[in-house]
């Protein structure tokens, strides 16, 4: 499998690595990073406020945690962009093993801050949830497995992925977190699907997790009150939804106005899961198209990169996390506008949140690895089923 992960990018003799990583890296990705993470700030000046008050802190002590959180990950992002592809294949099984021990820990360590799910560490001046770090290194360890399956005298790593997809899911599952766990599985199923699974065995999948899913609303009143929440055809004006949705009815064109909106002193997690809504009301629609051009850009633009790579590996991975990254920013936008049920998911570098961005960091820095400039060579071989 040692063949199947190398990636040579084009070494002229004697170029930096500065250079080099500057030459082959994708600029308009990183341009598109950096104003999502400043429009994070921007907004994060107007929604944390009101919490800091409540808390008794200064105005802008989440804003300062932010830019800090935020400053590290794009160090990460840097950073971890200019590894070669073994490197970041061998970290990140070793990354994923450790977030894996750490999210089985959680059960007898963890702490819920009062929220009813463990899915955190308290270090006392911080906090650290293993599911976010888990994310990025998670793709590219079941990548690399589904890789080596490509090759006719390679090892079972369908069936491997799935063995580790099905672990990680009941561990999320455990806490509970069923939006992580529907997440891990769907960036999964589409791997899968990629290289070419059957039709059948895809729809047995599915209708499993289905079946799984039906449990858990059975079994968990938190789960089954979402689900209802989102059926029902009327909002409680009360709730976060109706919050959201009134705030984004609001704003209108453009807005209200800067620091004339009022849903952030609603909304308890104004600065994190519903940021949209902040953004709607005070920016209007104007914001927020600019907010989804920006995503739609960043992952067009690495799905199209993704194309020109000749490694399974470096493709899989790639598509893995863009689907990751998109899927999650989805999410979060349609909780906001009642098209998915309420969960507690971040929007990627928008949101207030030092594990959540940090892990961002690092699904971006792994990104722009995979889809840095490479030769152009014949792909046709890439997803031949032996």
């Amino acid at each position: 499998m040692t063949e199947m992960i190398h990636g040579t990018v084009v070494h002229q003799p004697g170029e930096a690595i500065l250079s080099r990583w500057w030459r082959t890296i994708d600029k308009v990705a990183i341009v598109c990073i950096l104003m999502l993470f400043a429009i994070g700030l921007m907004l994060g000046f107007a929604a944390s406020p009101p919490l800091a008050e409540r808390n008794g802190l200064m105005p802008f002590h989440y804003v300062l945690r932010q830019a800090v959180f935020g400053s590290l990950a794009l160090i990460v992002m840097l950073i971890v962009s200019m590894m070669d592809h073994v490197t970041l294949r061998r970290l990140s099984i070793i990354g994923f093993l450790v977030a894996l021990m750490a999210l089985a820990g959680l059960p007898l360590f963890g702490t819920d801050y009062g929220k009813g799910a463990v899915r955190w560490y308290s270090l006392g001046f911080a906090s650290i949830q293993p599911s976010e770090f888990l994310k990025p290194v998670f793709v590219i360890t079941t990548a690399w497995l589904i890789a080596g399956s490509l090759n006719a005298d390679g090892p079972p790593g369908k069936m491997l992925s799935f063995m580790l997809t099905t672990l990680t899911v009941g561990l999320l599952i455990i806490q509970p977190d069923f939006g992580q766990a529907a997440l891990i599985f769907a960036v999964w199923l589409t791997l899968y699907f990629i290289v070419g699974a059957p039709i059948l065995i895809v729809t047995a999948v599915i209708s499993i997790f289905c079946f799984l899913g039906l449990i858990a609303y059975q079994n968990s009143p938190h789960f089954a009150s979402r689900i209802d929440g989102f059926i029902n055809s009327e909002i409680d004006p009360n709730t976060q939804i109706g919050f959201a949705t009134n705030a984004i009815r609001e704003g209108g064109i453009f807005g209200a106005g800067v620091n004339e909106g009022t849903v952030k002193w609603s909304l308890p997690d104004a600065h994190t899961d519903f940021i949209i809504a902040v953004a709607a009301e005070e920016y209007g629609l104007a914001m927020v198209l600019v907010i989804v051009a920006l995503f739609l850009v960043f992952t067009l633009r690495a799905l199209l990169r993704l194309m020109e790579q000749s490694d399974p590996f470096v493709r899989l991975s790639g598509t893995g996390l863009t689907v990751l990254f998109g899927l999650q920013a989805i999410i979060n936008l349609g909780v906001a506008v009642r098209l998915l049920p309420a969960k507690g998911m971040t929007l990627p570098f928008v949101s207030y949140g030092g594990s959540s961005i940090l892990a961002m960091g690092l699904l971006a820095g792994c990104l722009l690895c995979c889809t840095r400039s490479f030769p152009k060579e014949n792909i046709s071989h890439v997803f031949r089923r032996p």
